[in-house]
Parts: structure tokens; C-alpha cells; sequence
């Protein structure tokens, strides 16, 4: 069985994954308001990849025997004045899911639970590429941002991206 802590930390995350998803969803509507298809389109498959995080965890902690609990998910507080903006965002909101998935990895530690380690060193790693990824995507605007002809190219890159299911085996 599952600590009660780990338990808990596991389901609030669940919850805090569904907020990730609203949040990428806005910044979603941001962009193609600006008539950015190929950023609209990236933060769209960002917010798959966080509901998908947030079923993962779910199959996890029912596969271990808890019940989740659904809480409501806030509102997504961000200020948009500028394209640079959501990535900017984007990116310090990564930085703080990652803190919160080291959180539930050094509670399991905390009491020896090797099985749910196991599982969030996927996390762990997959939070590191998001921050890599959302870092690249700002620095990347930042170069080519400013010129229209850049920004197109960026855009048109973005467009190309193609969703993949994570590949976690629970």
C-alpha cells in the first residue's frame, strides 16, 4: 500500500495537472486570437500531454489501491499582453510543476517506497524535457520574434508538431 502522504501528494497533483491543461489551453486561445495557428497548436498538444500526466497518475494511485478525488480546477491566472507572454509563463509554470513532482518523489523517498519512485523517475525525466523544451521555445522567440519573417518561420515550425502518447508503463 501506498503511504498516505505519497497518496495525497499524488492526487493533489492529479488536480494541479488538470490546472496545467487549462492553463495551456489558454495561452492556446491567446495565440490563435493573434493569428498564431502554429503556437495555438503547440500549447494544444501542451495541454494533452498534461491531462495525459494527470491520467497516468490516476491509473497509478488506482492501480495501488486509492480512491482520487476530483477537486475544482481554478481558472487559469495569466496576463497576456504579449506574444512573449505565455512563454514566458509557460516556462516558470514548468519550473514549478517540477518542483512539485520532486516534492512527491522525496515524500516516497522519505518512507522507502521504491515502487512509486520507480514510477515518477519518468516524471522527474519527462519534467526535465519540458523545461528544456519551453526554455528552447522562449530563446527561440527571442532571436526570431521580432522580425515578421522569423516569427512566420517559427510558427510554421510549430504547426508541424505531432502529439505523442506518453509511453509509461504502469
Amino acid at each position: 500500500m501506498l503511504n498516505e502522504k505519497v497518496s495525497t501528494l499524488i492526487n493533489e497533483q492529479i488536480n494541479k495537472e488538470f490546472y496545467s491543461a487549462y492553463l495551456y489551453l489558454e495561452f492556446a486561445n491567446y495565440y490563435y486570437d493573434q493569428g498564431l495557428d502554429g503556437f495555438g497548436h503547440w500549447y494544444d498538444i501542451q495541454a494533452q500531454e498534461e491531462r495525459d500526466h494527470a491520467l497516468l497518475m490516476r491509473t497509478y494511485l488506482q492501480n495501488n489501491g486509492h480512491r482520487v478525488t476530483f477537486d475544482v480546477i481554478d481558472k487559469p491566472e495569466a496576463t497576456l499582453n504579449s506574444l512573449e507572454d505565455p512563454l514566458t509563463q509557460g516556462l516558470a509554470h514548468e519550473e514549478y510543476v517540477t518542483s512539485l513532482i520532486n516534492k512527491i518523489y522525496k515524500a516516497a523517498k522519505d518512507v522507502d517506497d521504491f515502487r512509486t519512485m520507480q514510477c515518477f523517475d519518468w516524471f522527474v525525466k519527462e519534467q526535465g524535457e519540458e523545461e528544456k523544451t519551453a526554455d528552447d521555445l522562449l530563446k527561440k522567440f527571442k532571436l526570431f520574434g521580432n522580425d515578421p519573417k522569423g516569427l512566420y518561420a517559427l510558427n510554421q515550425e510549430l504547426l508541424a508538431r505531432v502529439y505523442t502518447a506518453p509511453s509509461l508503463v504502469l
